[in-house]
């Protein structure tokens, strides 16, 4: 598939295993920057033990705002094989990890595929979680059927100039809510063990961004009437700003007069499943270092 990559809607059709370069950035190796038990995911995917987490490097999308900007812009992290990620996973099981959970993953889904059945085969047993900004092709996440359990994706825009404007990409709600719908068509509504940790399901986040309330209201609004109460959906206030960028909005947080606006509309709608943020949230602190732990 690397040979011409479409795996994305930007469809670059770049030859990735010729040295062949496209948006994303990515060659034919993965490149991951970290891998450890990740605290701060839902609680329902932390629990108190934490998130397999991993975070790959590259990415097809490429916000502006990224409050991952050090690995997905600036590539921070080291190649990995295939086999080398199929014992991270492993590794992180025998931690006592209660799930894996594959951040920004698109552009090495092929290798990412074939790394977990691999794993699979000698003994990974607990969920994957596919964390996504969801701006892909239905045909990458048919790849990953009847391996990802739980579907983490980004509902970012609605309306396609903020799309253009932040992550210089067209047409992103088309593209991202035609994604969510094969993720939802795949494992269906959310399923949780005795101790509230999900076992299967889709949970959407949206990060509201300043002074962009309407915009978040539609997402709200297109995901419960499309949905209702079988998927959950993660209502994002922590968004922080990291270095100056030429949009004036994007250069402070949300205000909580903002964020509880959004928080009662989706109530007033009818949203029951969702979690939402309290306290101090807004903080670099919650940004992982991105040392290359666990690779």
């Amino acid at each position: 598939m690397l040979d011409s990559c479409n795996l994305c809607p930007r469809n670059c059709s770049v030859n990735r295993n010729n040295n062949e370069i496209g948006y994303c950035g990515a060659s034919n190796q993965m490149v991951i920057a970290k891998a450890y038990l990740h605290m701060w995911e839902e609680p329902c995917i932390s629990g108190n033990i934490g998130s397999g987490t991993i975070f790959f490097s590259y990415c097809n999308l490429r916000c502006i705002f990224c409050q991952n900007y050090s690995i997905s812009t600036l590539h921070k992290g080291s190649i990995v094989s295939v086999n080398r990620l199929k014992e991270i996973c492993l590794e992180l099981q025998e931690k006592g990890a209660l799930n894996i959970n594959l951040v920004t993953p698109t552009h090495y889904v092929p290798l990412i595929v074939e790394a977990l059945k691999l794993a699979k085969k000698e003994g990974l047993t607990i969920p994957i979680i596919y964390n996504t900004s969801s701006y892909e092709n239905i045909s990458t996440i048919k790849l990953l059927e009847g391996i990802v359990d739980v579907y983490l994706p980004d509902l970012k825009y609605y309306n396609d100039i903020y799309g253009i404007k932040y992550s210089n990409c067209h047409n992103y709600f088309k593209y991202t809510s035609s994604a969510i719908e094969e993720m939802y068509k795949q494992v269906g509504k959310c399923v949780f063990d005795n101790n509230g940790i999900i076992r299967k399901g889709v949970i959407v986040r949206h990060l509201m961004l300043p002074d962009n309330i309407e915009d978040s209201k539609n997402i709200i609004n297109y995901l419960y009437n499309k949905y209702k109460d079988n998927i959950y959906i993660s209502i994002m206030n922590q968004y922080t700003p990291l270095r100056k960028l030429k949009y004036d909005n994007l250069n402070k947080k949300v205000t909580d007069i903002e964020y509880d606006e959004l928080i009662n509309y989706a109530y007033d709608l009818g949203v029951r499943n969702a979690y939402i943020q309290e306290g101090e949230t807004q903080k670099e602190s919650f940004i992982p270092d991105f040392n290359n732990e666990g690779i």
